[in-house]
């Protein structure tokens, strides 16, 4: 059981890192020429699971650059709102889904404590 805990803790952390990740590319989509990141989940020592990110190497949109009269362009940042907003959901289902087993144990725990008190 303990190293079902375990495991459950360390898939938080991951999807604590995606989390992370999401609201970093949020937090910079109106920063010019920014590239978003993407933190996936592996698997990782036999009791865990580890994390991946990657930085995008997909450029931004390009628009002409007002504070210039040269007529220059701009890459925008390269992160999609929408694409971010699946990600934050799925790292919080699976954050919700991990948090279940650990529950149920502090209750079974209580209940055990219950009885042999």
């Amino acid at each position: 059981m303990v190293s079902s805990i375990h495991n459950n803790a360390s898939a938080l952390q991951a999807f604590t890192q995606q989390m992370n990740t999401s609201a970093n590319n949020l937090a910079n989509v109106e920063t010019d020429g920014f590239k978003s990141s993407r933190t996936y989940n592996v698997g990782g020592c036999p009791q865990g699971v580890d994390t991946v990110t990657i930085q995008s190497k997909q450029p931004g949109p390009k628009v002409e650059d007002t504070t210039k009269s040269d007529g220059s362009v701009k890459e925008l940042s390269n992160t999609d709102i929408a694409e971010e907003m699946v990600q934050q959901i799925q790292a919080q289902n699976g954050f919700e889904a991990n948090i279940a087993p650990i529950r149920t144990m502090d209750q079974m725990k209580g209940t055990l404590l219950d009885i042999i008190a």
